[in-house]
C-alpha cells in the first residue's frame, strides 16, 4: 500500500485551509453584506452569482484539460497552484474590503476573477491528491486530511471574528469580511508555498491523448461517476440553499445577528471532529454506504430548525451539531475519496490518466450547484416577499417563507441525493479488480515500449 507519511499528508492538505477560509464567507456573509449594507437587491445579488457560474462551463473543463496536458519541469499540477495564488488574493481583497460606493459591477467583476482563481487552484490541487496513492482506503485518508484542513480554514474564519466580538465587541458582516480578508492575505501564501515545497508530485505519463470533447463524453458514460456527481450535485444544492439563509435565519428570526458567529463556530468544530469518524466508518462499511448515512442524517436533522422560536438561540445548538457532523461526511471527505476510485475506472477504459479533467467537471458541478442553491435561496426570499435590508421588519408570511426555505426545503435534495448514490457500484473489492486491470495495462505498455526500444 502506498501510505503517505504524516508530514507529507500535512504539507499537501495545508493549501485547502486558506481557500476554504476565504470561500465560506463568500457564501454566508457576502449576500447579506452586499444586499443589506450596500443596498443591492437580493434578486440582483442572486443573478450576479448565477452569471458568474455560467463562465465555469468553459473555464472548468479547459483548466482540467490544460492541467492534464501540462508538461513542465515542475510537474503538471504545481505550476497552476502557484499561478492561481495571487489571483485569489487580489480577488478576495477586493470582494471582502470593497469601496463604499461598490455596486453590482464591482460584485460581478471580482466574483468572476475569484471563480477563475479558484478553478486554477483547486482542479490541479485535487487531481494532485488523487495521484498521491492508488490505494482504496489510503485515498479516504488523503481526502479526509484535506477536508479537515478545509474545515480548520472555515472554522478559523469563524473563530477570529468571534474573538473580535467577544474581546473587543466588534461584530457584523462588514467586520467579519474585513478580518477574514486581511487574515487570508497573510496565511494563503505561507500555506501554498509549504504545500509546493513539501509535497512530491507523482510522475504520471499520458499514454494517449483523448481530445477534450470526446473525453467529456467518455467521462459521462462512466456510470459510477455519473451516479456520484449527480448525488453530489443534489446534496450541494441543498447545502448551498441553507448557507446564505443561515445568517438571515439567526439575525431576522432568532434576533441574534451579532452572535451568529458563535453558532457557525459550533457547526465547524463539530464538522471537523466528524471527519475522522466518517473516514473510519467508510473503512468499515464502504464509502458509498457511509455517504448515504451522511445524507440521511442531515436530511432528518434539518427540519428541526423549523421548531425554533425567536430567542431560541442556544436551543439551536444541538441541531447545528448534528448537521455539522453530517456535513463532515457528505460535503467533502467521502465524495472526494470516491472520485479518485472512479478516475481509476476511466483510466482502464481510456488508457489515460485524466484526473484533472474529472476534477474540473466536479469543480464545475460544485460551483454551479452552489450558485443554483444560493440563487434559489435569494430568489426564494424575493418571491415570498422577504426584505433583506438592514432594519427591515418582515411580516409573518415572508418570515415563514424564509424559515421553510432554510429548514425543510433542503431536505428534499438531501434525500434524493441518498437515493441516487444507493446504486453506486464501486466497493473495495471492485476497486481491487480495477487496480489489477490497471497493473496489467501498465505492464503491457511497458513491454511494448521495451520492444520498440530494442527494434530501434
Amino acid at each position: 500500500m502506498n501510505k503517505l507519511n504524516r508530514r507529507t499528508l500535512f504539507y499537501y492538505s495545508l493549501t485547502d485551509m486558506p481557500v476554504m477560509m476565504s470561500l465560506f464567507p463568500v457564501l454566508v456573509f457576502i449576500p447579506r453584506y452586499y444586499s443589506s449594507d450596500l443596498a443591492i437587491p437580493l434578486a440582483v445579488v442572486g443573478t450576479v452569482t448565477l452569471i458568474v457560474r455560467i463562465m465555469d462551463v468553459v473555464t472548468d473543463p479547459l483548466m482540467g484539460y490544460l492541467s492534464d496536458h501540462t508538461n513542465s519541469r515542475f510537474g503538471r499540477r504545481k505550476p497552476w497552484v502557484a499561478l492561481s495564488t495571487p489571483i485569489l488574493m487580489l480577488s478576495i481583497y477586493q470582494l471582502f474590503l470593497p469601496p463604499d460606493d461598490a455596486g453590482w459591477g464591482h460584485l460581478m467583476l471580482w466574483s468572476a476573477l475569484l471563480s477563475i482563481g479558484t478553478t486554477m487552484m483547486l482542479i490541479p490541487y485535487y487531481a494532485w491528491g488523487a495521484e498521491l496513492s492508488p490505494d482504496y482506503n489510503e485515498r479516504s485518508r488523503i481526502a479526509g486530511a484535506r477536508a479537515m484542513a478545509g474545515v480548520v480554514g472555515s472554522l478559523t474564519a469563524q473563530l477570529v471574528p468571534a474573538g473580535a466580538l467577544f474581546f473587543f465587541a466588534i461584530g457584523g458582516s462588514e467586520s467579519v469580511l474585513t478580518i477574514v480578508g486581511v487574515t487570508m492575505l497573510v496565511i494563503m501564501p505561507l500555506c501554498v508555498m509549504t504545500t509546493l515545497a513539501g509535497t512530491p508530485e507523482p510522475a504520471v505519463q499520458l499514454s494517449t491523448r483523448v481530445p477534450l470533447l470526446p473525453g467529456l463524453k467518455l467521462m459521462w458514460q462512466n456510470q459510477p461517476f455519473r451516479l456520484l456527481i449527480v448525488s453530489f450535485m443534489l446534496g450541494h444544492v441543498g447545502l448551498a440553499i441553507t448557507t446564505p439563509l443561515y445568517l438571515f435565519f439567526v439575525a431576522d428570526w432568532l434576533n441574534e445577528g451579532e452572535r451568529v458567529i458563535y453558532m457557525l463556530s459550533c457547526f465547524y468544530i463539530t464538522n471537523l471532529a466528524s471527519i475522522p469518524v466518517w473516514v473510519w466508518l467508510a473503512g468499515r462499511i464502504g464509502k458509498h454506504r457511509a455517504y448515504i448515512g451522511a445524507f440521511t442524517l442531515i436530511a432528518l436533522a434539518h427540519p428541526f430548525y423549523l421548531l425554533l422560536d425567536p430567542g431560541d438561540f442556544w436551543f439551536m445548538l444541538p441541531i447545528t451539531m448534528v448537521t455539522g457532523f453530517a456535513a463532515g461526511g457528505f460535503s467533502q471527505s467521502l465524495p472526494n475519496a470516491m472520485k479518485a476510485d472512479v478516475i481509476d475506472l476511466d483510466h482502464v477504459r481510456s488508457g489515460e490518466n485524466r484526473a484533472a479533467l474529472f476534477f474540473s467537471a466536479w469543480s464545475f458541478a460544485q460551483k454551479l450547484m452552489g450558485s443554483v442553491g444560493s440563487s434559489i435561496a435569494l430568489f426564494g426570499l424575493a418571491i415570498v416577499g422577504f426584505d433583506g435590508t438592514a432594519g427591515s421588519n418582515n411580516p409573518d408570511g415572508p418570515m415563514s417563507g424564509m424559515r421553510f426555505l432554510f429548514s425543510t426545503f433542503p431536505s428534499i435534495f438531501f434525500i434524493t441525493g441518498a437515493l441516487v448514490v444507493w446504486r453506486y457500484p464501486i466497493t473495495e473489492a471492485k476497486h481491487a479488480e480495477i487496480r489489477a486491470d490497471l497493473a496489467k495495462m501498465h505492464s503491457a505498455q511497458a513491454a511494448t515500449s521495451g520492444d520498440k526500444l530494442q527494434t530501434s
